[in-house]
C-alpha cells in the first residue's frame, strides 16, 4: 500500500488563489485541502500524516495571526506558511517569531511556494517522527510499576543502589531487581541511556508529577 501523501491545507478567502494552489499541490503529488474561512478550516478535523499550512493573515473572520495562536499547541505542530498581499514587516517579523516557517507576499511564485511548501512538509516529518518517539517512550513508563518509577527517579539522580534502599526503605538486592525491570522496560541499553529517557520525560522536575 502506497504511504499517504502530505497534506498541503490552504486557508484563504481568494477562490483564485485557492484554485491556484490546488492545481500547484496536485502537480507535486500532494493532497490539497481547501478552506475559505478561519473557521472552516479550525472546524475539520485534523489529521496524522505530514502536513503545512498555507495561511492568508487577513482573513474575514480571523486573522491568520489569530490562527497561528490557537493552533500553537497542537501536537505535532503543523508548519505555517504565511501569505499575504501586502507587505506588512511588522506583521511577518510577529509571524516568524511565534514559529512560522515563511512569510511570502503575492502574487505568489510557483517556484518559491514549492520550495516553501517542501521545506515545511519535511519540518512535519521530522515533528511526527519525534513525537511518536516520545509517545512511545511514554507508553513504556507507564508500564512501570509505582515502586519501578520511584527508583528511576532515584536512579536517575545519581544515587547509588545502597542510597536507593535507604531512601525507599527496602534492601539493596530489591533495588538491583527494580533497576533491572526498569533497563528492560524502558528499553535503556545504558545508564545514559535511561538518564536521556528521563529528561525527555520530565523526570526530576515539575512535571513528574503530572505523571499517572
Amino acid at each position: 500500500m502506497p504511504p499517504t501523501p502530505p497534506t498541503v491545507v490552504v486557508v484563504d478567502d481568494d477562490i483564485s488563489v485557492r484554485e491556484s494552489l490546488e492545481l500547484l499541490i496536485q502537480n507535486e503529488g500532494w493532497q490539497p485541502a481547501l478552506f475559505e474561512s478561519a473557521q472552516e478550516f479550525l472546524a475539520r478535523s485534523p489529521t496524522i500524516v505530514p502536513s503545512c499550512l498555507i495561511l492568508d493573515v487577513n482573513l474575514p473572520d480571523l486573522s491568520g495571526l489569530d490562527i497561528q495562536q490557537r493552533i500553537s499547541d497542537a501536537k505535532p505542530p503543523i508548519p505555517i506558511i504565511f501569505i499575504t498581499g501586502y507587505g506588512d514587516i511588522p506583521t511577518s517579523v510577529r509571524a516568524m517569531k511565534a514559529g512560522a516557517a515563511e512569510f511570502l507576499t503575492k502574487p505568489l511564485d510557483d517556484e518559491v511556494m514549492i520550495g516553501a511548501i517542501r521545506d515545511a512538509v519535511r519540518r512535519s516529518q521530522a515533528n511526527l517522527k519525534r513525537e511518536g518517539a516520545q509517545r512511545q517512550l511514554q507508553e513504556r513508563f507507564d508500564l512501570l510499576s509505582k515502586r519501578e518509577r520511584e527508583v528511576m527517579g532515584l536512579v536517575v539522580k545519581g544515587l547509588m543502589n545502597k542510597q536507593v534502599a535507604f531512601e525507599l526503605d527496602i534492601s539493596e538486592i530489591t533495588v538491583k531487581a527494580h533497576r533491572g525491570r526498569v533497563m528492560e522496560k524502558m528499553r535503556a541499553l545504558t545508564f545514559v541511556d535511561l538518564v536521556n529517557m528521563a529528561a525527555r520525560l520530565g523526570i526530576g522536575t515539575a512535571r513528574e508529577s503530572d505523571t499517572p
